[in-house]
């Protein structure tokens, strides 16, 4: 019997093997993605499960499916194919469709539009955005909200969390006693948890299946500072740079610096500069 290793468990990256916890949203994208024709988009904050849970109930339901993203060069060449040439290409998925250009998502809301319109089953369209992500199709063509579906992610609640990491313990054969100290840090998102296990496991040693049921723990605040230190050579430079501002501005610069802290105040993970203006 081999031995279960922790980056199969709890995973930072990919689908989780033996940790995936069905978000409360999943039933509805498995018959969203039956559903021939009809266009489905998918929206929520980053790191909340979308794509792992699109990717999961593809599985469930053998759908093969063509995945791409719009933060892949050679992607975006196939995605402006797709415009031209949309005929028998079966289930399309475009990840981070909020990053393409206003023309290629002007050219995607027309052909939603037209493949419900024909109830075309030769090719169905999956884009996945971020929170909101779909409005910009909508205003588009807003004769299109009733021809696809949205699917919208929210914040996982409490239970769910706490079930990811109860199976993780489950098959490590572990004990994690500050559970609830990274529940309550994970913001309802399955990836900061899966992270935040996977730093308390490396930090107590807790590499592989244990023989025996052992417990662990460590102040969450320690674990929070050591996933930290990782994330910030990827996070910081960006940071910094955006909280300095623009420098001709005449109101000062203090507002990029607000902006973040909104950022980091909002339920949903995103902030909508109209919204924004509108309350501040």
């Amino acid at each position: 019997m081999n031995t279960i290793l922790l980056e199969d468990v709890f995973c930072d990256s990919g689908v989780p093997q033996y940790t995936f916890v069905e978000p409360a949203e999943y039933i509805k994208t498995k018959v969203a993605l039956r559903t021939r024709g009809r266009g489905v988009i998918v929206e929520g904050p980053s790191g909340i499960g979308k794509t792992t849970c699109i990717k999961k109930a593809l599985a469930e339901i053998d759908m093969k499916a063509t995945m791409l993203s719009a933060r892949v060069p050679d992607d975006i060449e196939f995605i402006k194919f797709i415009l031209q040439s949309p005929e028998n290409l079966g289930v399309v998925i475009i990840d981070d469709f909020h990053l393409l250009d206003d023309t290629i998502k002007k050219g995607f809301s027309d052909l939603l539009k037209v493949l419900a319109d024909t109830a075309r089953a030769d090719t169905k369209l999956v884009l996945i955005g971020i929170n909101k992500a779909g409005e910009c199709l909508i205003q588009l063509a807003p004769d299109l909200n009733n021809r696809i579906d949205t699917i919208k992610f929210e914040k996982n609640p409490e239970e769910k969390i706490e079930e990811l990491i109860t199976k993780g313990e489950d098959v490590l054969n572990i004990t994690i006693t500050c559970k609830k100290d990274i529940v309550g840090n994970s913001y309802g998102s399955f990836h900061i948890a899966q992270m935040l296990c996977k730093t308390l496991c490396i930090d107590q040693r807790i590499t592989e299946q244990q023989r025996d049921r052992i417990e662990i723990s460590a102040p969450i605040k320690n674990i929070i500072h050591i996933k930290m230190q990782e994330l910030a050579r990827i996070f910081t430079p960006t940071t910094r740079t955006f909280a300095a501002g623009n420098r001709n501005r005449r109101d000062g610069r203090a507002l990029y610096l607000r902006l973040l802290i909104w950022l980091s105040e909002a339920d949903d993970g995103a902030l909508q500069m109209n919204e924004v203006s509108m309350v501040h």
